[in-house]
Formats: C-alpha cells, sequence, structure tokens
C-alpha cells in the first residue's frame, strides 16, 4: 500500500526530530542517518504498512539500527 507523498513526508520530519532528540544529535545528523537507513528502505518500499506505524515506534527502530553501528 503506498501513503500519501506530502503525509509521508511529514512522518519523516516527525520520525527524525524525535530520533535526534532521543539521540542527542543534530538534526542533520539524524537527517543523514535516516535516509542511509532500513527503516526509510521499508517506509519508502511500502513494506508491511510500515507508514502505519507510530512515530514513536519508527523512531525506535532507527535507535535500534543506529545503536548496531556503534
Amino acid at each position: 500500500m503506498n501513503a500519501n507523498p506530502v503525509l509521508l513526508q511529514k512522518k519523516y520530519c516527525r520520525v527524525i526530530e524525535y530520533f535526534a532528540k532521543r539521540q542527542g544529535i543534530s538534526l542533520d545528523e539524524a537527517l543523514k542517518f535516516f535516509y542511509h537507513s532500513g527503516v526509510y528502505q521499508l517506509l519508502r518500499d511500502g513494506v508491511s504498512d510500515m507508514h502505519c506505524m507510530s512515530d514513536m515506534y519508527l523512531a525506535e527502530e532507527l535507535e535500534l539500527e543506529f545503536g548496531k553501528l556503534l
């Protein structure tokens, strides 16, 4: 299923902001990480309706992926 592109962009913004705040990193760093993450690929490709998940859940998934890189 495909989400409305405008709504999806707004969701990306909220998830990135929440992720940056929780990790204590800049929005630029969070944005760069997000667009190279597996979470973004799943959202972009519409896999498993990831766009229907809460912003907090998606940010937590990003945190898990981010933690694996450290």
